[in-house]
C-alpha cells in the first residue's frame, strides 16, 4: 500500500487542503504549480491505496460474488 505512516484519511485531508488553497486563488503562480504537483502526487498514492485495498478484498473473497437472495439451499 502507500506510505504505511500516512493514513488514506490523512492524504485526503492534505488533497482537500491543497484543492482549497487553489481554489482560494490567492497564491503566486509557482506556489500554486507546487500545490497542483503535490496534489497530483497525492491522488496518485490514494488511487493505489484504493487498488491494493481493491485487490485485498477479492483475494479475501475468493474473487465470488454471491447473490444474498435468501434462496440458498
Amino acid at each position: 500500500m502507500a506510505n504505511k505512516s500516512e493514513s488514506y484519511e490523512n492524504m485526503m485531508a492534505k488533497l482537500e487542503n491543497i484543492v482549497s488553497s487553489i481554489e482560494n486563488g490567492e497564491m503566486t503562480l509557482e506556489d500554486t504549480m507546487k500545490n497542483y504537483e503535490a496534489g497530483v502526487s497525492l491522488c496518485n498514492k490514494l488511487y493505489k491505496y484504493l487498488n491494493d485495498a481493491e485487490g485485498k478484498i477479492e483475494i479475501l473473497s475468493g474473487d465470488k460474488e454471491k447473490d444474498f437472495t435468501g434462496d440458498e439451499k
